[in-house]
């Protein structure tokens, strides 16, 4: 075989990858496309309580966390500005409108080691598992960069329903 015809079978070979893995998001978008993230503010009388700056890795199924969800706003890795309000949390994603998890939406928030395409020291992320809608429990990963993971849970974990004062 030629170099010629051995590069348009590498290009063959990449382009059908592509083009499967394409297929495959597609897919993935059009199953998670009955969940929507909750989009707003939260109430203009919560007090906020803590600011947490760092990556927003992932959100998942609930206890799954290589199973990734497509859901607009939260498909993509990014930089997120996590806001804890006595009212709830805040998640603040560039380019997506702030997404709102009320008190009444939040379950648990605890650490962990392993999200979908991440893995990191021991207990190195956040996981924050709430109700994207009345049947439904799915768990978002965040690495906070300025402070640790314990810090960001031990702020969100009194607002969930596991928490001191639910």
């Amino acid at each position: 075989m030629t170099r010629e015809g051995a590069l348009l079978v590498m290009v063959g070979v990449a382009v059908v990858l592509l083009a499967v893995l394409a297929y495959a998001w597609w897919r993935r978008t059009r199953r998670d496309a009955r969940y929507s993230a909750p989009v707003g503010e939260l109430p203009a009388d919560a007090v906020e309580t803590a600011v947490f700056s760092g990556l927003y890795v992932a959100t998942t199924r609930h206890d799954e966390p290589l199973e990734r969800l497509a859901i607009s706003g939260l498909g993509f890795r990014s930089r997120v500005d996590v806001t804890v309000t006595s009212a709830g949390v805040a998640l603040d994603l560039p380019g997506q409108p702030r997404i709102a998890l009320t008190r009444d939406r939040l379950v648990d928030a605890a650490q962990a080691t392993v999200a979908i395409d991440r893995v990191v020291e021991r207990d190195g992320l956040a996981r924050i598992s709430w109700r994207i809608d009345d049947d439904t429990i799915v768990d978002t990963y965040l690495r906070p960069q300025e402070a640790s993971a314990k810090a960001l849970a031990d702020a969100i974990r009194p607002l969930t329903s596991t928490g001191s004062d639910a």
